[in-house]
């Protein structure tokens, strides 16, 4: 072999061994990822390559040395899920100097360890009207949790990532009072802000999923829900007892093989131990037979009535639920709920039950009805829901604006946006792009992108109402994935490590740019046993 073969020789084999060493990184960063996303500890990196050497040794013995050269140790994981954090952010960071106007929807909620962990979500639109949600940051509060401290972070947090307060637009809470005070709460501390800053006033919000299960507990059945929880504590607390239960619905052949536990928190609990209960009454009645309120016919339709109107409540919280909602899209669902109210009031003074399925039930059984009772209870109901959704009917006619700008009155329209308005309604092109993506969230971005220069103010309203905020269902999930991160066996979890596994793992819009990564470190391998 002559010199110069040699020398391409050694050249060909680096390229190759450079190209392996960098595809055993980029192999790191995603097996990393996936451990995050898994929530799994950063040992498990050490596991899974030896499942992998395993299945290498097996499949493709030849490639084996390749495989040991991806380096999972628990400390490379934990540097590599941190950069991809970085990633992340750095990605959120660019994208928010294109965004004409975002709102933020923040909550705050206890670890394992006590700790208070402030969450703050983002939603901003850029001018395609490309809409992107993102976890700004997750702070831990480790004194105390007063509006002035919450304020404090928040204006680092929006700083530190380049967000203009001239293009805020919108915050969502939980309605706590450390949050609405109204002098001292977050949100008058934020308007405060904005008006030293010269900005227009942002819109405030009360969750609206918070203010639906605020307004269900106006249904005054502690009767009912007292005898229900007790019977249930009685069954499940006692293993012998829960045994024989459940082997009694066995015998019984019974739909269900037991009754469920109540939980106050969550949102669905009620609605779910009332319906299986009351699936479950004759077995329960049968089993337990030392509670005679099970018979009374009065307490049973109390039980079938709390059982349909709260399966109502649940089938609206769903509706609520999800990432990326419109917030006039869930304001839709209330106003939909309190005209179903009404429509149920007048029916129940009829004894039309049809749409009260256990009371119906009960009804062709031969158990009488009266409806005075549930027509005052659906009243109450309906009182609840116009007082506590206030602050969105505020914005109604904003809302009905952006939904279906075509058939809204001018007149009711604020002068603003009256003129561009009437342009727009009479513009025929325009008019039937918009039927073609009318009540299709996806693709309404795709019609106001089209529109002209020649509407700059309904496109910024489009804006600021695309970006807000109807709830804080995002930082609700995100406390789930937080407990089942820091859990009692990973609470020595470090605040910084904390942060960058929960933005890996609920990162949507974004995701990771591996290869720019890659090229910013610099390849090696890691010493191998094997």
């Amino acid at each position: 072999m002559n010199s110069q073969t040699a020398i391409a020789f050694l050249r060909s084999s680096s390229r190759n061994a450079t190209k392996e060493n960098t595809a055993a990184v980029e192999a790191s960063y995603m097996v990393s990822e996936m451990i995050a996303k898994a929530g799994k500890p950063f040992t498990e990196g050490e596991f899974v390559k030896k499942c992998i050497l395993q299945a290498a040794s097996i499949v493709c013995p030849e490639k084996k040395g390749q495989f040991s050269n991806i380096s999972l140790s628990a400390n490379t994981v934990a540097e590599r899920i941190s950069d991809l954090s970085s990633n992340i952010y750095h990605q959120l960071c660019e994208k928010a100097k294109c965004f004409d106007a975002y709102s933020v929807a923040l909550d705050e909620s206890t670890d394992i360890t006590d700790t208070a962990q402030l969450t703050i979500y983002v939603r901003g639109v850029d001018s395609n009207f490309e809409v992107t949600e993102e976890l700004l940051t997750v702070i831990p509060m480790h004194g105390q949790t007063t509006a002035q401290e919450i304020f404090r972070q928040l204006c680092d947090a929006i700083e530190n990532a380049g967000l203009p307060w001239k293009r805020f637009v919108g915050i969502t809470t939980d309605g706590a009072p450390s949050m609405t005070g109204r002098k001292n709460g977050l949100v008058a501390l934020v308007q405060r802000k904005l008006e030293e800053e010269g900005v227009e006033e942002a819109i405030a919000l009360h969750c609206i999923i918070h203010q639906q299960a605020l307004c269900s507990k106006c249904l005054k059945f502690d009767n009912v829900m007292s005898v229900v929880v007790k019977c249930i504590n009685q069954i499940r607390s006692r293993g012998l007892k829960h045994r024989r239960f459940r082997a009694f619905l066995e015998e019984m052949e019974s739909e269900y093989e037991d009754v469920l536990y109540f939980t106050e928190v969550r949102w669905l609990s009620r609605g779910n131990v009332l319906k299986r209960f009351f699936e479950l009454r004759e077995e329960v009645k049968a089993f337990m037979e030392n509670v005679p309120v099970l018979s009374d016919p009065e307490w049973l339709m109390d039980l079938a009535f709390v059982v349909d109107i709260t399966h109502e409540l649940n089938v609206l919280n769903k509706k609520l639920q999800g990432q990326g909602q419109l917030v006039s899209a869930a304001y839709d669902n209330v106003r939909a709920f309190s005209t179903k109210l009404v429509l149920w009031k007048a029916q129940l003074s009829q004894t039309n039950l049809f749409h009260f399925p256990a009371c119906k039930a009960l009804v062709d059984a031969g158990t009488p009805f009266s409806g005075e009772k549930y027509v005052d209870a659906i009243l109450e109901l309906q009182k609840e829901f116009d007082h506590r959704f206030a602050d969105f009917k505020t914005h109604r006619a904003t809302f009905q604006i952006f939904v279906d700008p075509f058939t809204f009155d001018v007149q009711d329209a604020p002068p603003v946006l009256q003129m561009e308005l009437i342009d727009l309604q009479c513009n025929s092109d325009l008019k039937a792009k918009f039927r073609e993506v009318s009540g299709k969230a996806d693709k309404l971005g795709q019609f106001l992108r089209e529109l002209p220069p020649s509407f700059p103010e309904l496109s910024q309203m489009f804006k600021r109402t695309m970006c807000l905020f109807g709830s804080t269902y995002l930082c609700e999930k995100f406390f789930s994935t937080l407990n089942f991160n820091k859990s009692k066996y990973r609470s020595r979890l470090t605040d910084d490590h904390l942060q960058a596994i929960l933005r890996v793992s609920t990162a949507s819009s974004l995701k990771p740019n591996v290869a720019q990564i890659c090229e910013k470190k610099r390849c090696q391998v890691s010493g191998s046993k094997e």
